[in-house]
């Protein structure tokens, strides 16, 4: 397989004009951001760029605004932030993108910055448009793809802007990623726990598939495990629940039984009637039709803890429940102090990926230690599946 480029200590770029595409999608409320942790894990790259005397652009996005301008996704919170977290001049640009935008970049010297607003605010981004790229690649010399979060997606600023600069490149963020997932696909310690959550089995079927052949344990939770549960007869209430997902589960556990995979899913819940409602301890075939599960119950968190303490590698994608809600997230934040255990005690190799799971374990008070952290999502989950991710691909 052809190795990826990754940006070098000893490229020249000094003077020259660095497109850099970041993810700095972080939650922003009322203009103000409420987790700077995407922001701060750029700095010091973006620190040794300004040191080296390149001049830097920085593309990025925020949230979803489907090609149309949106005050409540502009990018305005993490220029003012860049602009007092970096020593040097850091400029906003909130014009088009056309055929002129080079020139009005004339004025950047080096060791400055131009952040460009949200790149979702037009459509050609999402459309991966050609002259949409050609136009984002005049603007530099050498392009560097810092996000391997959003490198499953082909987007003009991700994917096509490759093919008008040859001096692509992947950061050190992007390098941290794919070193730290291909140390479970490539250089696991045996026995391999994955705990898998979120709501949906359709948009993970593939990634447990792949998985079921490279590890030992596969553990369900979240509302992902309340399928597993309705497959095996069981009341679930008005737990969330995907529909037509039983030829899906069964077909997991098929497969699951082919591989010598053990699949896990929670024997006791914590359930209420509403999602702000008390949380009452139910077993298997106790819940009403009127209650639904919100949490993993004390004898799940228990048996989880029992696997990973036989466990070496762990993988940990999508929280246990309904963190949202303090009464809820204590199955969540109970595997985090068994992983963070187990990390600093036992050399446990422990990767966390999505940005539920980050949210979930950053909303509690303790302070935990994992191998390593992922913010990226569906990316994370498509490199483990095995795909080469399009913003991945043009970078070898």
């Amino acid at each position: 397989m052809s190795k990826i480029k990754y940006f070098s200590e000893d490229l020249n770029i000094q003077n020259k004009t660095v497109i850099l595409r970041l993810d700095l999608n972080v939650p922003i409320i009322e203009k103000k951001i409420q987790d700077e942790s995407r922001i701060k894990s750029c700095l010091p790259f973006l620190k040794e760029l300004i040191y080296r005397k390149a001049k830097i652009i920085i593309i990025s996005h925020l949230g979803r605004p489907q090609g149309e301008r949106n005050n409540e996704l502009s990018l305005t919170p993490v220029y003012k932030f860049l602009k007092e977290s970096l020593k040097t001049n850091v400029f906003f640009f909130m014009g088009d993108i056309n055929d002129s935008i080079k020139d009005k970049f004339s004025y950047l010297k080096e060791g400055e910055i131009i952040l460009l607003e949200n790149i979702r605010f037009f459509k050609e981004e999402n459309d991966n448009d050609e002259n949409f790229a050609k136009k984002l690649a005049s603007l530099g010399d050498i392009y560097v793809n810092d996000a391997f979060s959003c490198s499953h997606r082909k987007q003009a600023s991700i994917h096509k802007i490759t093919k008008y600069i040859k001096n692509s490149y992947a950061g050190p963020l992007f390098k941290k990623e794919v070193d730290s997932i291909n140390s479970i696909i490539q250089n696991k310690r045996k026995p391999v726990t994955c705990i898998i959550g979120g709501s949906k089995v359709s948009t993970k079927i593939n990634v447990i598939y792949n998985l079921i052949k490279n590890v030992d344990n596969i553990i369900i939770v979240g509302a992902m495990a309340n399928n597993f549960l309705k497959f095996k007869g069981l009341e679930i209430g008005k737990s969330l629940i995907e529909k037509n997902s039983s030829n899906i589960v069964d077909d997991i556990y098929i497969k699951a039984k082919k591989y010598n995979c053990n699949i896990s899913i929670p024997e006791d819940f914590n359930v209420s009637t509403d999602f702000s409602g008390d949380g009452k301890i139910k077993g298997q075939g106790t819940i009403t039709k009127e209650e639904m599960i919100l949490d993993i119950g004390p004898k799940t968190i228990e048996n989880i803890k029992d696997i990973i303490e036989k466990s070496n590698t762990v993988l940990w994608n999508g929280p246990a429940g309904y963190f949202e809600n303090e009464d809820f997230s204590k199955g969540t934040v109970s595997i985090a102090k068994k992983i963070s255990e187990n990390t600093t005690n036992k050399s446990l190799i422990s990767i966390l990926g999505g940005g539920d799971t980050i949210s979930a374990v950053k909303k509690s008070k303790d302070k935990f230690n994992f191998t390593h952290l992922s913010t990226a999502g569906g990316a994370f989950l498509e490199f483990l599946e095995g795909k080469d991710l399009p913003g991945l691909s043009v970078l070898k």
